[in-house]
């Protein structure tokens, strides 16, 4: 270890380190723009300069390396007055458009031009203009004007993304952003420039002049588009998801995620196509009706069956809660024999970054439970053949295969859990509106088996009656203050957990449990993979069941 001096404190750190990240580890702040964790050092941006004993000139933190007996100073009147001079530079053409910029409030050239300049410029002469409204691929859209010339996206291009399509062109004051002649940037990451970006020079083209972060809220989540099950925040306003960003975890997909988890991963929240309370095939047309009519059909036609007859599929979206509760659920209570769970692998659709073939967010939680995916083929064959006439299916569309489709329309009772109408629900006979990844307590549990907490960032009419704890008093206070989670409509929607416990008091079993984190504990106490782990343990990265990522699917112990 390398003895250093901050700011007059001493430290012992790894003199494999450079300055700034030996700061940042002993929670002192060096201002850059350039610099960052993830990628190469560039240098270009000067705000990070220090003042470091025996040397004649300020150095840059970003590129110097610490040495044994080092003593930095970054707060003196030299520090100072050149961290004015460079915040005057880059001000000097950069556009005084932040009323309409989309990176006001997260912007980090306004945070430094409030906290580190002087507030005023010297330069009286027009600022050069450049190019605005550039659309530098499909989904990024570049405002040249505002850049600072950071070159952060051209490293992720080059170094992350592997699709060297962004340069400089130009010199001095002109220099501009741009692809290569021909190209787009249209890497499947390429929305992390946006994120990169520290000023508003790089903007979403789905997300441009929807909202200002202030006044949205945002909640820890996990993205469901693929088995990497990358953390991520869920940025919501009037109760409609707006955007997803990413949060950092390094264990699982470090600061990045891929496009399709930030674009298409949320849209089936906000769909016209969303189920407002449970549904009733009545001759052959669909009725509205309540949670009581529809929990009362289910019931009476479940008991008219023998209990060989019966068969449930799990499902790789539902939380780990919502299947331990449905397997629990059709095994002790309903005695069903047949358990399977479907498939959604896209062959060839994964790479070495983050992207995987596994288009679920559970599947491996999904087979801890007790549901296995060769068991499918099984399952549909006792269909056709007649020997299965009722199906229970939890949270997926596995009708959306028509040759599954054609199998499912020779079964006398369909029951479905579904947040919006799709091919399933289509053949259904009762049709129970679920609460989507957004909406509900739960976890999810990755392919490499690391458990991971989802939490409500939109809410329904259930959730108004009770959200982790929230009283409907408290709640009323909390909504009648908060404009974010206030407005906009409610859907009568329910964790699959709550529906299936209802359900089994129906039929005579109660199950008591009062919200999510009771089941997982249950779960953690009869399933060996989960022992030790807890809501407090699993914090805010997650952590790996003692099993990995499974194997072989176990048979859960149920009471």
């Amino acid at each position: 270890m390398a003895k250093i001096t901050i700011d007059g404190k001493e430290f012992d750190v790894d003199p494999k380190l450079t300055v700034i990240q030996a700061a940042a580890e002993n929670g002192i702040e060096i201002p850059h723009f350039c610099w960052h964790p993830k990628l190469s050092v560039s240098g270009n941006c000067r705000m990070c300069l220090v003042e470091i004993e025996k040397m004649p000139k300020l150095a840059i933190a970003c590129s110097t390396q610490v040495s044994d007996g080092m003593v930095v100073r970054t707060d003196s009147d030299r520090v100072v007055k050149a961290r004015n001079a460079v915040m005057e530079f880059l001000l000097i053409n950069h556009p005084l458009d932040c009323p309409i910029c989309d990176e006001a409030g997260e912007c980090k050239l306004q945070d430094y031009a409030y906290k580190y300049s002087i507030g005023e410029s010297r330069f009286t002469e027009d600022k050069v203009h450049k190019p605005k409204r550039v659309e530098l691929g499909p989904r990024v859209m570049l405002d040249d004007e505002r850049c600072i010339m950071c070159s952060r996206c051209i490293r992720f291009a080059d170094e992350v993304a592997h699709q060297p399509a962004l340069t400089f062109t130009e010199r001095g004051t002109h220099v501009v952003l741009t692809t290569f002649p021909g190209q787009q940037f249209d890497s499947p990451y390429s929305m992390n420039v946006i994120d990169l970006c520290p000023v508003g020079a790089l903007t979403s083209r789905d997300f441009r002049f929807k909202s200002r972060v202030w006044e949205m809220s945002s909640t820890d989540s996990v993205c469901i588009g693929c088995a990497r099950g990358c953390n991520t925040q869920v940025w919501v306003r009037n109760n409609e998801i707006l955007r997803l960003t990413p949060k950092q975890n390094d264990e699982v997909n470090g600061p990045w995620m891929c496009d399709h988890g930030r674009l298409d991963s949320f849209r089936h929240v906000n769909s016209d196509a969303r189920l407002n309370g449970p549904l009733l095939r009545k001759d052959n047309a669909f009725v509205e009706v309540g949670w009581d009519e529809a929990l009362s059909r289910i019931v009476s036609e479940l008991r008219t069956y023998r209990k060989n007859e019966i068969a449930a599929i799990g499902s790789p979206y539902a939380t780990n809660e919502d299947n331990y509760i449905f397997a629990k659920f059709m095994r002790d209570v309903v005695g069903a024999k047949h358990f399977a769970l479907a498939e959604h692998v896209k062959p060839g659709d994964q790479d070495e970054l983050l992207i995987r073939a596994d288009k679920t967010p559970n599947a491996a939680g999904a087979q801890l439970m007790g549901f296995a995916t060769h068991a499918l083929a099984p399952m549909l064959e006792g269909i056709k053949n007649g020997a299965i006439k009722a199906l229970y299916v939890l949270e997926d569309n596995i009708a959306a295969d028509p040759a599954v489709a054609d199998i499912l329309a020779e079964l006398d009772l369909l029951i479905v859990h579904s947040c919006v109408r799709n091919e399933t629900t289509e053949l259904a006979h009762v049709v129970l509106s679920s609460a989507t990844f957004a909406e509900k307590n739960g976890t999810y549990t990755n392919f490499l088996g690391r458990v991971q907490r989802i939490r409500p960032a939109v809410t329904t009419v259930d959730s108004e009656r009770t959200l982790d704890g929230f009283s409907m008093s408290r709640w009323d206070k909390f909504a009648a203050h908060n404009d974010r989670w206030g407005k906009g409509p409610r859907r009568d929607a329910r964790s699959s957990w709550r529906i299936i416990a209802a359900v089994s008091g129906v039929m005579g079993t109660k199950m008591k449990y009062a919200a999510s984190d009771e089941i997982f504990k249950e779960l953690a106490e009869k399933i060996p993979a989960f022992r030790g782990l807890s809501y407090l343990k699993l914090g805010s990265t997650g952590a790996t069941t003692s099993a990995g990522a499974p194997a072989a699917v176990p048979t859960p112990a149920h009471s």
